[in-house]
């Protein structure tokens, strides 16, 4: 009888003590407040939420909690004013930012080409940049990343903004007025492009060779928490990076973690896997090291935003990124 009594207590005592060691090793956890530009079940935000689906933050000891802010810029101010560490934009943001004492930067970007990408009619025979003259186009809106490329795309091929139409139509407009083929082409996110195509307009894309090379999605970060905080940088960089790997790797498995993820998505798996081939090989492509941030090509979108008066005060190139959170040898391993 004691003896039964002393092995269930033994016995009791272990499970204490392991969830003891459980709840302590949740207790090691950091809890992180990332914002995103805007609601995180976006397809456009696929690496986030397939990290998060796919426990690689929680390998790393941290807790996410993704918020939505109002647009890349507001991230940066929320970011610079201390109500977050960690955000996400476009990689062009820092310099709009930078320029007005915001202190964050890029620790990385996700892809070599741009997110821009500029849809037309196939019935329309637009076959370049120089065939939009006298064109009506959509696009979000005129401080939107995407309407600035579209600017540098038409300054690159000898056209100027009053050579097209440009309609700002805000986040569903742009897409809806050009598949209602109220305008012969839209630049856009690949979100849009599948949009349109999927409301039944016949669609061409314009080689992104002729595009301006704005930058792709970036996660920014606070100065402070790059000095005191390198650990979560690290951690909240290779994660998520590692869901931008999945989505390269294998764009209908990634299509159908998103969709258990983000349960509106059920059923949508296709749809989602359109959008992902097309951020696989129009913005994540030829990204030899994932993550890593281009100097020259950020340097030339800095140089185009002085040039257009889009910031005042030109920042420092090296106040605008860094490299440090990108292992070349494990990157998205």
């Amino acid at each position: 009888m004691l003896k039964s009594l002393f092995q269930r207590f033994s016995q009791a005592s272990a499970v204490a003590l392991g969830l003891g060691l459980a709840f302590a090793a949740q207790a090691q956890s950091t809890d992180v407040t990332y914002l995103l530009p805007a609601p995180p079940n976006l397809p456009a935000f696929a690496p986030w939420i397939i990290a998060q689906q796919k426990g690689y933050y929680a390998a790393r000891n941290l807790n996410m909690k993704f918020i939505a802010a109002k647009g890349g810029v507001d991230v940066a101010k929320q970011i610079g004013a201390g109500n977050a560490m960690l955000g996400g934009a476009l990689g062009d943001t820092p310099i709009v930012v930078r320029a007005n004492g915001i202190p964050v930067r890029a620790v990385a970007v996700l892809g070599a080409g741009g997110v821009t990408m500029i849809a037309t009619n196939a019935d329309a025979n637009i076959n370049s940049i120089t065939d939009l003259k006298g064109k009506t186009m959509t696009v979000m809106s005129y401080s939107d990343t995407t309407y600035y490329a579209l600017l540098a795309s038409l300054r690159k091929a000898g056209l100027s903004k009053n050579d097209v139409n440009i309609q700002a139509a805000g986040p569903a407009g742009v897409w809806q007025l050009f598949s209602a083929d109220k305008a012969e082409a839209m630049a856009g996110v690949p979100d849009w492009v599948v949009n349109a195509e999927e409301a039944g307009l016949k669609i061409k894309l314009i080689p992104q060779s002729q595009i301006f090379e704005s930058m792709a999605q970036s996660i920014i970060a606070s100065d402070d928490a790059i000095k005191h905080h390198p650990d979560i940088v690290r951690g909240t960089v290779q994660a998520t990076l590692q869901g931008m790997h999945d989505i390269i790797a294998d764009p209908r498995a990634a299509a159908v973690t998103f969709a258990q993820a983000v349960p509106a998505y059920a059923g949508k798996e296709d749809s989602l896997e359109k959008i992902f081939k097309l951020y696989v090989e129009h913005v994540y492509a030829n990204q030899t090291v994932l993550g890593r941030i281009d100097p020259a090509r950020l340097e030339a979108v800095r140089q185009f935003y002085v040039s257009e008066g889009i910031v005042t005060q030109e920042p420092k190139l090296d106040d605008l990124y860094t490299n440090q959170f990108i292992d070349t040898q494990t990157a998205a391993q």
